[in-house]
């Protein structure tokens, strides 16, 4: 595959794809989390990525995502400089790899999105129980009082300080079940903490009218880790690709990345092109 590469002019038309989002739930309050993960660039170089989680908690549904999502339509007026600031940070969270996940949505089940260029897939299964061990050990985090509880999740060994002082069973991504919220989460090169709180009343959406490939969670969970997991992918993030692969070139805008390295992050119909990919830190690993 050979990606062509020529002088594009920053137009402000965003190409994402028309979205019907179905109200699916009501937040009673919202999450928002930094989310970090150590890991290394296509040189070797250690590097630390960073992004923030938000998670909307409703009556019957959680939903967790990137914040650039939380946020999608608010700064729908914004002029080019924010618009730049949307696509660094989008171009961040594109790094990470971070889906959006339903809990028990369908009822018992989970419902997993994410995008592997250049399509977009969906994963379902029931939704996991989590088998914490709880401690006596407390900690003061962010001005919470916290306890720790430490979990094995899908390979990866969780440690997790939660409080009581937010009587929810909710965290970030796929954590949770707990006697109190997720304060502060750790395992391997990741780390969720929480920054904000909000009282909000707002639509827990679930777009449905978009081209996307669906099926069983453990499929895809092995397709994304095959495919970022590769040690050719930091240095070709398409290597996944056939040569003859038709990825639209006429339809990616070039932004400048005026607070990166100065190059230009693409996007492809609403979706960002990686050049260059930093080493794979999975949440799961089986």
């Amino acid at each position: 595959m050979k990606l062509l590469i020529t002088l594009f002019t920053l137009t402000l038309t965003m190409s994402a794809q028309a979205q019907t989002k179905d109200s699916i739930d009501t937040a009673q309050f919202a999450a928002i989390y930094d989310y970090t993960v150590r890991t290394q660039d296509d040189e070797g170089k250690d590097v630390c990525d960073s992004i923030q989680v938000a998670v909307q908690v409703g009556q019957r549904v959680t939903k967790s995502m990137p914040r650039s999502h939380y946020q999608a339509g608010e700064d729908k007026d914004a002029g080019i400089t924010e618009y730049r600031k949307l696509m660094e940070v989008q171009h961040r969270e594109t790094l990470t790899h971070m889906p959006t996940v339903w809990t028990n949505h369908p009822e018992g089940e989970t419902t997993v999105r994410e995008m592997v260029f250049p399509r977009e897939f969906e994963g379902h299964e029931p939704t996991p129980s989590l088998d914490w061990t709880l401690t006596d050990d407390t900690l003061t985090i962010n001005g919470y009082l916290c306890s720790r509880a430490e979990v094995t999740f899908r390979g990866i060994r969780w440690t997790a300080w939660y409080t009581q002082e937010v009587p929810s069973s909710v965290g970030p991504w796929r954590l949770r079940g707990l006697p109190g919220i997720i304060v502060k989460a750790t395992g391997n090169a990741h780390t969720f903490t929480l920054t904000e709180l909000r009282d909000e009343t707002s639509a827990i959406t679930y777009a449905t009218n978009i081209k996307i490939e669906r099926m069983k969670y453990p499929k895809l969970l092995k397709y994304r880790n095959q495919v970022f997991g590769s040690k050719q992918y930091p240095k070709n993030p398409h290597h996944h690709l056939p040569t003859n692969t038709d990825m639209g070139i006429e339809q990616v805008t070039a932004i400048k990345n005026e607070s990166g390295d100065g190059g230009y992050i693409l996007v492809n119909g609403g979706f960002h092109m990686l050049q260059k990919a930093h080493v794979h830190q999975p949440l799961e690993k089986e």
